[in-house]
């Protein structure tokens, strides 16, 4: 009977009278009547369209079928009995955390989850870098657990707590030899474009225009170049391909540091970060862990900054 789901109160009744060999002892450790008993086996056999026992008067025979199903009620029973077991023992050491931010957080992050993964092998540590509307929207649809983001999403379908803050940076080619950049040189050179390039470029401007920058928006920028790698956004840049901007984290760790420029904004250009997780989601104890983890680093960050 294809497609009909096995009643695992039959499977239960079938691995006990195999463990018994008896009907009536069956009957007894179920709390049961025999043709209680012999009515499961029935409806068992009937559900997986076989035999599993070969009757002979008051004795009976397991057949090669009813073996396989008694091993699959006794993995049923082993599952079952692990559930249990982690379900009454949550570990803040133990499982896997999902978490979901820009790709510099995950590139300044993620060498020190991994530490902490060093210091507890079974805390399993899942990270994935993407912009800001797909971290709410894994998040919402369980695809994620936590996410850190940079603006206050919907409080009616999302938890928030402030971690921590991060600088914005204007990044140009070091090929362009002037005491400050104007909004020529960035019409010019052409936007090196990212994921959130757009949305940090607009914050830059907004905070900058009056004093840098006049009136210019976005949209009177040309894109010269695009890459979604964040260890490589500033290879471009490096090269006198365009400008962008990123996170201070990204640049800090950029390999040619003496090929690019910071441009010096008069008016510093800072994010704040939100951890966010799914409203009235209780989390396992491990995402205490990661979250103190989190916002360690954070904190080291502004009082060493």
């Amino acid at each position: 009977m294809v497609g009909v789901m096995i009643n695992p109160l039959w499977l239960k009744t079938f691995r006990t009278l195999v463990d018994t060999g008896h009907f009536t002892k069956t009957a007894d450790k179920l709390f049961m009547t025999q043709p209680g008993v012999s009515q499961h086996i029935t409806k068992l056999e009937g559900v997986c369209d076989c035999a599993l026992i070969k009757r002979d008067k008051k004795r009976f025979d397991v057949t090669e079928q009813g073996r396989l199903v008694y091993q699959y009620a006794c993995q049923l029973d082993k599952s079952e009995e692990v559930l249990r077991e982690q379900l009454a023992s949550d570990d803040p050491y133990i499982g896997k955390c999902r978490l979901s931010c820009s790709g510099s957080l995950a590139l300044m992050l993620y060498s020190k989850l991994l530490d902490l993964q060093c210091q507890h092998e079974q805390l399993i540590i899942d990270v994935k870098a993407a912009p800001n509307h797909q971290i709410l929207d894994e998040i919402h649809q369980g695809q994620s657990d936590i996410g850190i983001v940079t603006h206050i999403p919907n409080p009616a379908l999302f938890d928030v707590q402030t971690i921590g803050h991060e600088q914005l940076c204007l990044v140009y080619p070091a090929t362009i030899k002037v005491d400050t950049i104007s909004d020529k040189h960035l019409i010019e050179l052409g936007l090196i474009s990212h994921p959130d390039a757009e949305h940090y470029l607009s914050l830059f401007f907004a905070q900058n225009s009056k004093t840098c920058f006049g009136e210019l928006l976005v949209s009177d920028i040309a894109v010269s170049g695009s890459i979604n790698q964040i260890g490589q956004i500033l290879e471009p840049v490096a090269k006198g391909l365009g400008f962008t901007v990123l996170p201070k984290s990204a640049i800090d760790s950029f390999h040619s540091p003496k090929k690019i420029n910071v441009f010096e904004a008069k008016t510093p250009v800072i994010e704040t970060l939100h951890l966010v997780v799914k409203k009235g989601r209780k989390l396992p104890a491990r995402f205490d862990t990661v979250s103190r983890k989190l916002q360690g680093h954070f904190n080291m960050s502004t009082s060493g900054s």
